[in-house]
């Protein structure tokens, strides 16, 4: 059994006989159109509905991202397998997921512009009232609302209650998780006059697309911030920016956006108040070789995969 792995990703604690290197940002190879699994990390577009349309005997594609999406899209056949790397990411997400929130707490980007311009920005330093209600200014005692409580959130919620932040998560089953009160959509619009931070941590799918939109920015305070590491698909992106411009909310930090990269002409790059990362959350498949090598056994052995994914 042939097995492709990306050349683009450490994977030298796997010793795979049947494994072969390939290119990501190239046609598989005519002589290993053969391969029955294919393993897929950062590969362009282009290249992954080409892999879909040339490895007839493809039985299996393992991805090392946490949402399939890209897979999906490519026009794989409907009897090929498809896994995700649904828990690779987590901590490294996690990490920057705390780091958005606190920049947006801090104010780190409004000092980023003043120190390009040369200009020691008292107005936000010096003394700071202890509590400030109208204002988002410190994770203590605030309310965080994350918006899909998935493996994810599980990593970064006790690093924010670590803080002094008080979380509420928001997925399609309630109960507590991981010290954390998980609710349902529908109760989802009364919990969010209540947030000081929204993160996102939504999957593109059809029922997400611009899920956040203007009748969920309209449900937060006016000093909340909106905070996505999820997909870019489930922001709308002008709803977003009116709300922003109008004081309606106090500003976002997003990983990802709808187009990627963002183009210049977008006009949240200028927004003072929206902080923009290059889909630099996770990055960083920790765990892959053990994900790829536990998996390759289980279908060896005809048990059920880990990450299986529910094809539409």
């Amino acid at each position: 059994m042939k097995v492709l792995l990306p050349d683009n990703v450490d994977l030298s604690d796997l010793t795979l006989p049947e494994g072969v290197s390939y290119a990501v940002d190239q046609p598989v190879p005519e002589e290993h159109t053969d391969a029955e699994v294919l393993v897929v990390w950062g590969n362009p577009e282009s290249q992954l509905r080409d892999a879909a349309a040339r490895m007839k005997r493809l039985r299996w594609v393992q991805t090392l991202a946490a949402g399939p999406d890209a897979v999906l899209a490519a026009g794989f056949a409907p009897g090929v397998l498809v896994t995700s790397g649904r828990g690779l990411h987590d901590r490294t997400v996690a990490e920057h997921t705390l780091a958005l929130v606190l920049a947006a707490a801090r104010r780190l980007n409004l000092m980023a512009r003043a120190q390009i311009g040369h200009r020691w920005a008292g107005e936000l330093g010096g003394n700071q009232p202890l509590r400030d209600r109208g204002n988002f200014r410190t994770v203590r005692d605030a309310h965080i609302v994350i918006w899909g409580f998935g493996s994810i959130a599980a990593a970064v919620s006790p690093l924010l209650i670590a803080l002094g932040a008080r979380v509420t998560g928001v997925a399609r089953t309630p109960g507590a998780r991981h010290g954390v009160e998980v609710v349902t959509e529908a109760e989802f619009p009364a919990l969010l006059p209540t947030a000081d931070v929204l993160i996102s941590i939504l999957p593109a799918t059809p029922a997400t697309r611009h899920a956040f939109n203007a009748s969920v920015a309209a449900l937060l305070p006016r000093h909340a911030w909106f905070v996505n590491v999820g997909r870019g698909a489930t922001v709308d992106e002008a709803a977003l920016l009116a709300a922003i411009r109008s004081g309606r909310l106090a500003g976002a930090a997003l990983d990802v956006t709808e187009v990627e990269p963002l183009p210049p002409s977008s006009p949240l790059w200028d927004e003072p108040n929206i902080i923009i990362s290059p889909h630099a959350a996770g990055g960083r498949p920790l765990g892959a070789p053990e994900l790829i090598r536990s998996n390759l056994a289980a279908f060896r052995e005809g048990r059920p995969l880990r990450n299986l994914v529910a094809r539409p």
